[in-house]
């Protein structure tokens, strides 16, 4: 897990060690200063030397200086090195994110992953910062302090190796006692991400249902959840501060016993005297710092081994070796081909799919809801892998290409019309970075957007809230389609989305695509009757199989399935368009 982590320190290395290095030096300074408060008690005050208070005078004050711009270094670049590398970090979550396959993603909620690279990211910083800062200082200091504490008077120094074994067995079990705690508290945080994520997305509809109380309510028992992990994890961490007090005060008691003891016998100075109180209160109340590092680090770990899950895993669907750079046509075949979400043969949603479709073929694509229309497309452009069977297009098995190829090639506007923040003309400009003003309003025109964009003050220049929110539904599916267009594909699909628009506007835009883009392959996917019915063929989808494939006459006379539905929409009442 650390090894993994620290990749992503990369060139901040450097800053990472001058941190230590300075706070190194902070501590030689800091150590120094008791050692030569004893020569200035026990050689000046004592035998009243002002000369010689001077002189060391002097040099402590240079040393505290010394050791206050050491501090201040240490902290520079420690703050650097620190946020450097969760800059990295994050950004090689993401990196690892955008690689994912579907599936990946699936395994991992949106809401966790924000976490991730949120929260956990921070926690993992922090902790880094303590150990290449506090850390160093602290275990520098111990170290320090106790060779100089023996130097001073080694029978006295023994005092506090006898009380170290207590401390070091009181931190062990704060650490092994917390840590389940702060895992489970990082967890949660996942549900109270969602709750939230779920809440803002969704705020039309809870307020339309007046379920604001409910909202609350959810939002508060996540957050008690969490207070209770907090609260369960800290408890036990709040040991160490009375732990490390009661040893502070014990050392301060042992030592003044033996120290005085020695000093009334002559083996020993009052300058000695004092400079064990220091090095003493050195190593104790950096042990009590250290704690508190051992505290962040306890957080952390929770953190960064989630951090770390997401950076372990590897894609589902990653290039073959040699991948074929180039999709020769539109034509798409399916052979044998079952499906899984999960990857289990035994929990199969589309079930020994076999089509074959030429290139340039228009495809209707029709059936109830969760008959897999959606998992059937999905399968072209290689969203998901199939399980068993294949899919091929232009005459290769989709495993075969190069991903980004076959992506370019295929153009799919899914359920879901996502648009992002930014002008009209950004959003179009997903589908082709390269698009010239002309290729845009043509792509438009085709997707009957132009008529609307147009309507606009500032026409493509027009701002998109997130996600859209400022566009009607039927808009955004049509920009969306403009997008598609914009990739000048070999393959088109359109998973439902032309629900929002009229039927007028959907003919128009079917008109457009038989007379403007013959030559690419289209795929329509449609509850309605009307959207599919001048395909070159309709496929009939049904608990996970094809039922059925044929142009609109013959379905009618042979289908069972599609006769049902063109009864109900055409003599039911049909849309409210017609």
């Amino acid at each position: 897990m650390i090894k993994t982590l620290i990749k992503s320190v990369r060139q901040y290395k450097k800053e990472a060690f001058f941190a230590s290095g300075f706070m190194v030096l902070e501590v030689i300074m800091e150590v120094l200063i008791p050692f030569f408060m004893t020569l200035l008690i026990d050689f000046g005050i004592n035998a009243g030397d002002m000369n010689y208070i001077a002189r060391l005078g002097t040099l402590l004050f240079i040393f505290a200086a010394l050791s206050l711009a050491f501090g201040v270094l240490s902290g520079v670049f420690s703050a650097s090195a620190s946020t450097g590398f969760a800059a990295n970090l994050r950004r090689d979550l993401f990196t690892a994110i955008q690689g994912f396959s579907f599936s990946n993603i699936d395994r991992f909620s949106p809401a966790s992953l924000v976490t991730r690279l949120t929260t956990d990211v921070n926690n993992v910083m922090m902790a880094y910062q303590a150990i290449i800062r506090q850390a160093v200082r602290s275990l520098c200091m111990v170290t320090f302090a106790l060779i100089m504490a023996f130097r001073t008077n080694a029978e006295v120094a023994w005092v506090f190796v006898s009380v170290a074994p207590f401390l070091a067995a009181g931190l062990f079990l704060i650490i092994i006692k917390a840590h389940p705690f702060f895992r489970r508290a990082l967890k949660t945080y996942d549900k109270l991400n969602q709750v939230v994520q779920e809440n803002l997305q969704g705020i039309r509809t809870v307020k339309s249902f007046v379920r604001e109380q409910m909202e609350i309510e959810k939002f508060r028992k996540i957050s008690d959840e969490i207070y209770s992990h907090f609260v369960s994890g800290q408890k036990r961490v709040a040991v160490n501060m009375p732990m490390i007090q009661f040893s502070t005060y014990l050392c301060i008691i042992l030592i003044s016993w033996f120290g005085a003891n020695r000093i009334v016998s002559d083996r020993m100075t009052t300058g000695a005297l004092m400079s064990m109180f220091a090095y003493i209160s050195q190593i104790l109340m950096n042990l009590l710092l250290l704690s508190f590092v051992f505290v962040q680090i306890i957080i952390a770990r929770s953190s960064a081994q989630r951090i770390a899950e997401v950076l372990w895993e590897k894609s589902d669907i990653t290039n073959p070796y040699r991948p074929v750079t180039e999709v020769k046509d539109g034509s798409v075949e399916f052979r044998g081909v079952d499906f899984s979400y999960i990857n289990d043969e035994n929990k199969l949603c589309l079930m020994q799919a076999n089509l074959s479709i030429a290139s340039g073929e228009t495809i209707g694509i029709i059936g109830g809801t969760g008959s897999s229309k959606t998992s059937l497309v999905q399968l072209i452009p290689r969203l998901y892998d199939v399980t068993r069977g294949a899919v091929l297009v232009g005459g290769v098995d989709v495993r075969r290409y190069d991903i980004e190829t076959l992506r370019n090639a295929v153009s799919m506007v899914l359920q879901n019309n996502v648009l992002f923040s930014g002008t009209i003309k950004e959003n179009l400009l997903w589908g082709n970075p390269d698009a010239t003003d002309e290729e845009i309003a043509v792509a438009c025109r085709q997707a009957q957007a132009a008529d609307f964009i147009s309507g606009f003050a500032a026409g493509y220049d027009t701002h998109v809230e997130e996600g859209g929110a400022n566009l009607s539904g039927g808009q955004r599916q049509r920009l969306c389609i403009a997008r598609a267009l914009l990739k000048k594909p070999k393959i088109l699909i359109l998973d439902d989305s032309t629900s929002a628009v009229d039927t007028k506007t959907d003919s128009l835009i079917r008109r457009a695509f038989r007379e403007e883009i013959p030559d690419v392959t289209k795929l329509i996917v449609a509850q309605r009757i009307a959207s599919v019915q001048d395909a070159d063929r309709i496929v009939v989808m049904e608990g996970g199989r094809i039922n059925g494939v044929g142009t609109h006459s013959e379905l009618l006379a042979t289908n069972l399935i599609y006769q049902e539905i063109y009864q109900t929409q055409m003599h039911g009442g049909g849309d409210f368009d017609e």
